[in-house]
């Protein structure tokens, strides 16, 4: 399928952008305008949002019912993408807000280190640490409850580290196109360029290696992990116009093969980064209901009984 006329405006709207891999682009600045850019979109009322110190990672709690009226049954993990090096929780709240009340689920977003300042590992530590504290304080929170693990491109790279560093710890998992391969080498990214430059991809990944060994770490590649069968059921979204398209699409197969439980859904028309913009794409909507009705399944109605 070509582009779809809204992929079309999109592009044409972002024409005049700094692309990341420019001497000039600088991150400070593009991290602002982010901020400043999500802080005017529209974002759905909740009954309780929190920002929370988790372990020392900064995060934000988001209740899509009143934790009087009902206790939390669920909690969705959501790490935000940006290729490791843009974005934080500011720039997708309104995203996490929609996939709470999609889902009906609460939602924990991660405001992960990133880099260059703070090279691998220390996004999927933080991860970890997150999940230290979700363990060690969750009882007392109300947040000892099944977590799903949520992720979009970089973000859905740390997402799949942690159900790989942590198996049997996530009851689902959800990569919305996932950015896996350091090495570019699938055909989509000689095929694909549209908004989403390979050499921006080969940046990304400069900035969040610490060596280049780091880039054979399946910490950091997950796709050379070996231990792929240890997933929970998982979801994965990928876009028609997308440079990542082969690499999730690569993924699907190779956890089918492994025997576990998952779904691969392909975005016709659409380009990197849709998810996150309904007021752009038709496609995001149906992309959150998507997400949100796979997380609804994975995860009780109720609260679990204690001890069950």
């Amino acid at each position: 399928m070509a582009l779809h006329p809204q992929a079309r405006a999109a592009l044409a709207a972002a024409a005049g952008d700094v692309p990341v891999r420019d001497p000039a682009f600088d991150v400070d600045r593009a991290r602002a305008e982010s901020r400043a850019a999500a802080a005017a979109e529209p974002r759905e009322d909740l009954p309780h949002v929190e920002d929370v110190d988790a372990g020392g990672v900064p995060c934000r709690l988001y209740l899509p019912v009143d934790p009087d009226d009902a206790p939390v049954a669920g909690l969705v993990l959501h790490l935000h993408g940006g290729g490791f090096v843009l974005n934080d929780v500011e720039v997708h709240d309104a995203a996490s807000r929609r996939l709470a009340r999609s889902s009906g689920h609460a939602v924990l977003s991660v405001d992960y280190r990133r880099p260059p300042e703070h090279r691998f590992p220390a996004a999927p530590d933080d991860v970890d640490a997150v999940l230290s504290w979700l363990a060690a304080e969750g009882p007392a929170r109300g947040l000892d409850v099944p977590v799903v693990v949520h992720g979009d491109s970089a973000g859905a790279n740390l997402a799949l580290v942690a159900a790989l560093r942590h198996p049997g710890r996530f009851a689902a998992t959800v990569l919305i196109y996932p950015f896996l391969d350091p090495t570019g080498s699938f055909p989509s990214f000689r095929r694909e360029t549209h908004g989403f430059d390979p050499r921006d991809a080969d940046w990304y990944w400069a900035q969040y290696a610490a060596s280049p060994a780091d880039l054979a770490d399946p910490d950091l590649a997950p796709l050379l992990s070996d231990h792929l069968a240890t997933l929970p059921p998982t979801l994965v979204l990928t876009a028609e116009h997308d440079p990542l398209l082969d690499e999730g699409e690569h993924l699907v197969a190779l956890l089918a093969e492994a025997g576990v439980e998952v779904t691969g859904t392909r975005y016709l028309g659409m380009l990197h980064g849709f998810w996150r913009h309904p007021a752009a794409y038709d496609a995001a909507t149906t992309a959150v209901q998507q997400v949100g009705a796979f997380v609804a399944h994975h995860l009780p109605t109720t609260r679990p009984a204690p001890g069950a």
